[in-house]
């Protein structure tokens, strides 16, 4: 059974950066597409950010040219660099994968002040 858990998150000033950390264990994800989504207070869960298999990668409007996402297969890892991070990108935060998304693990609080 594979267990991703997210990690990296914090509270951070307006403008600041911050380093997710997505670690899967149980299975191996190089083939598969993966994301981050993210659900702020009386919101749904969105897709902020995806990456294919070969390396394609797709960001919702909100946060298009402040978050990068990446993967490192050989350690079976997803990373989101988010900077010029603003208080609406205040969630929590989670990784899983895009066409099945089954795998839910606990998300990590991310806190932008101002």
């Amino acid at each position: 059974q594979v267990q991703l858990v997210e990690s990296g998150g914090g509270l951070v000033q307006a403008g600041g950066s911050l380093r997710l950390s997505c670690a899967a264990s149980g299975s191996i994800f190089s083939d598969r597409a993966m994301g981050w989504y993210r659900q702020a207070p009386g919101k749904q869960r969105e897709l902020v950010a995806r990456i294919t298999s070969n390396g394609m990668t797709n960001y919702a409007e909100s946060v298009k040219g402040r978050f990068t996402i990446s993967r490192d297969n050989a350690k079976n890892t997803l990373y989101l660099q988010m900077n010029s991070l603003k208080p609406e990108d205040t969630a929590v935060y989670y990784c899983n994968f895009v066409y099945v998304g089954n795998a839910w693990g606990r998300g990590t609080q991310v806190t932008v002040s101002s």
